[in-house]
């Protein structure tokens, strides 16, 4: 299985329950070319060097309520099918998610 697409951030055990939709769905997306992005409460980001697989690690840049941030992170395929991953502020606090595969609704 690979963890390229867009993938739904469902916990975040770390947080409230309402923190990461706080903005927008919650979500994280892995592109093959190593590229991505992800959003959770007031937090946005761009990933680079991610690549595909079933686990890997990336290091990124963005906004957390506004103020420029940047980090590392990983994710991983769990048997279930979801991913579970932790996206790490520099110098700063440590966020662990869960995501499943993003589907897409065309109900109005």
């Amino acid at each position: 299985m690979s963890l390229a697409g867009r993938w739904r951030i469902v916990a975040m055990p770390d947080y409230v329950e309402d923190y990461r939709d706080m903005m927008e769905p919650a979500y994280i997306e892995f592109a093959t070319n190593g590229s991505g992005e992800f959003a959770f409460g007031c937090v946005t980001g761009q990933i680079f060097g991610a690549g595909d697989g079933n686990h890997l690690a990336f290091s990124w840049q963005g906004n957390d309520e506004m103020d420029e941030t940047q980090g590392d992170g990983w994710a991983e395929i769990q048997p279930d099918g979801s991913i579970m991953g932790q996206i790490c502020f520099h110098n700063g606090d440590e966020a662990d998610f869960i995501a499943r595969k993003w589907t897409s609704s065309t109900a109005c």
